[in-house]
């Protein structure tokens, strides 16, 4: 592992780049949000993201960051545990986004350990943060080991707290141009539909006869722009995917004919948000390439969005003495 800083916060804080290199994959990851800056694999960089701090803080769209307190978002910037309401920070219409105005993703993390092939990051959320209840520490542990790159989320809280924690990277596996060209397989039979605020109405649909349907492998620009009322509320995808079966197992498959690489995800997680960059504005990336609507894809595994108001979703609530733990791994073959 190799560290080095990479730049200082407009207040003067240190930002520190992580590198992580076995021969086959090179992983940077930054304490500012935790995030993933650089993804590279046979001679190809296949994450998007900025070569300033100033960048990362100046932009939207969460670019390659660790998102929380609550990933996706929470309608009406309220839930109520017990007898109790709680009202977070609205950024979003009216709703929570990832977290907040000042989520995780906009948090310096401290380092907690490093090994050759993996680093550890740490941070410690106050009780009242952006609303949410309790204090929280969570650490997220980076880590590659051959062809593979994972993620380890651990958290753990001194009272009842919602946790839903993802990393918000942008992948696209030829680097250069839209998405749109790369094929995709979801592992997920049902979804969790979408109103016009984005935020699942309860029901859980099945993906049978509908846009949604990656069941069987497909361009992901096939049905992109269809008529449905779904992919019109998101402007594309950006929708929730109820993994199918239980454990730690394969959630998603996306290859690119043009570079010749196809990378597979694994998690342990209910549900993976799939989303393709819709509200992505131009602006410049790393070494100038822009960076536009579509020219990346998210594969965000999580627990179902606004859980913490819908009672037929899994639970997203730990409380005293309770872990949160989950893991997502991604393999990257050439073909």
């Amino acid at each position: 592992m190799i560290k080095r800083l990479f730049g200082k916060t407009a207040n003067g804080e240190d930002v520190y780049a992580y590198t992580l290199y076995n021969g086959i994959i090179a992983v940077t990851v930054l304490s500012l949000g935790a995030t993933v800056q650089s993804v590279k694999f046979c001679g190809r960089d296949l994450v998007l993201g900025y070569d300033t701090v100033a960048e990362y803080l100046s932009n939207d769209g969460y670019l390659g960051a660790v998102v929380g307190r609550y990933a996706n978002r929470i309608a009406g910037a309220s839930f109520k545990l017990g007898t109790k309401r709680y009202k977070l920070t609205a950024n979003s219409d009216g709703n929570t986004l990832h977290g907040g105005n000042f989520g995780f993703d906009k948090a310096i993390w401290s380092e907690d350990s490093a090994t050759e092939n993996s680093v550890t990051l740490k941070y410690y959320s106050c009780d009242g943060e952006e609303g949410f209840p309790c204090n929280l520490l969570t650490t997220v542990k980076y880590y590659i080991d051959n062809d593979i790159f994972g993620i380890e989320y651990v958290a753990v809280s001194d009272g009842d707290t919602p946790v839903n924690l993802t990393n918000h990277t942008y992948f696209n596996l030829y680097e250069e141009g839209g998405i749109e060209d790369q094929f995709l397989t979801i592992y997920a039979d049902k979804f969790t539909p979408i109103g016009k605020s984005l935020i699942p109405t309860g029901e859980i649909r099945s993906v049978s006869n509908t846009p949604m349907d990656f069941t069987l492998v497909k361009r992901i620009g096939r049905d992109i722009d269809n008529d449905d009322e779904q992919l019109y509320f998101a402007g594309g995808y950006d929708h929730n995917f109820v993994i199918n079966g239980r454990g730690f197992r394969k959630f998603a498959e996306v290859s690119s004919p043009k570079a010749g690489i196809k990378m597979t995800g694994y998690t342990d997680n209910v549900g993976v948000q799939f989303y393709t960059g819709n509200f992505l504005t131009l602006r410049a990336g790393k070494g100038g390439k822009p960076i536009t609507r579509r020219c990346g894809f998210c594969l965000e595994t999580q627990d179902f969005p606004n859980a913490i108001n819908q009672p037929n979703f899994p639970s997203p609530i730990i409380g005293k003495g309770d872990t949160y733990h989950t893991v997502t791994e991604f393999r990257f073959e050439k073909y």
